[in-house]
């Protein structure tokens, strides 16, 4: 368990009730004013505006409205199809329960509930906690998730989150590789469309330029097929050049949605987060 955090930013306005730290469409207790109101209609004293009041041609009393921040909702969108059990030095669920220990710590710190949906091939979810402020029953999830070894044949259930997630916009981390075709992508993307969605892509370094040298005997992670390959350096180069056009795609495929997609290589980083959200408003 850490205390580590990170900052994470919307552009838009919660409709919640709940005080917080975002911006909202409530009136209350805050600090940025919004509009002036009768005395009747706002009955606030504390609040009266006696400028406003004597520039009023109704001559009624006037009060000054603020802004609320309030809560949100934050869903962390666990993709547990096979490709996701691979690990090296560090797993990739190792790095996802990383990422969701720090993010129930964060989200702790500003009011808000966090839940955690994990979807492989199947139309209901592996592995499912309900939003909560618990932080208690959350760091126990994670600690769940890092022993977890995924073996789903592919990610389409994730097409059904949409099902368990509330109708009002939420904050949603998509956490995967994204090992599957841009046409799938696609698909979720929409589905979730009403949320604002951080695409969140877990890489780990050797996919992409692995140890292992002469001829290796290597694995398909999302099939389980494998096949015996001569890794020279040409092999090598066109492997990595490979998920470097791969990394582009998912560029081209995600920017329409409203973000950029985040990339994790090797080990979860709380300061790669943050940067990412104050770089995007």
């Amino acid at each position: 368990m850490s205390d580590k955090e990170f900052q994470y930013l919307i552009s838009w306005r919660t409709a919640s009730a709940q005080p917080g730290a975002h911006p909202s469409h409530q009136s209350g207790s805050g600090f940025l004013f919004q509009r002036h109101l009768a005395f009747i209609d706002h009955p606030d004293p504390r609040r009266l505006d006696l400028r406003a009041t004597l520039l009023n041609p109704q001559q009624d009393y006037r009060v000054r409205v603020y802004q609320q921040r309030s809560n949100i909702n934050i869903f962390a969108l666990v993709d547990l199809s096979a490709s996701m059990s691979y690990q090296a030095e560090t797993s990739k669920m190792q790095v996802i329960a990383d990422f969701i220990d720090c993010l129930a710590f964060s989200a702790h710190r500003n009011a808000d509930t966090l839940g955690i949906i994990g979807y492989a091939e199947k139309t209901e979810p592996e592995f499912f906690v309900p939003a909560t402020r618990q932080i208690g029953t959350l760091r126990a999830a994670a600690t769940r998730l890092r022993k977890l070894r995924p073996a789903g044949l592919h990610a389409q259930g994730l097409l059904q989150a949409t099902r368990m997630l509330p109708s009002h916009r939420c904050l949603v981390f998509l956490l995967s590789d994204y090992h599957y075709s841009i046409a799938l992508l696609k698909q979720i993307m929409t589905s979730l469309s009403r949320h604002d969605v951080i695409p969140i892509v877990i890489w780990n370094n050797e996919e992409h330029t692995p140890q292992a040298t002469g001829i290796a005997n290597m694995r398909d992670m999302e099939n389980g097929r494998e096949r015996l390959l001569w890794l020279r350096p040409a092999l090598r180069a066109r492997l990595k050049a490979s998920f470097h056009d791969r990394r582009k795609q998912l560029g081209h495929a995600i920017r329409p949605f409203g973000r950029e997609p985040l990339f994790l290589d090797g080990m979860f980083k709380p300061d790669a987060i943050t940067r990412y959200f104050y770089a995007g408003l």
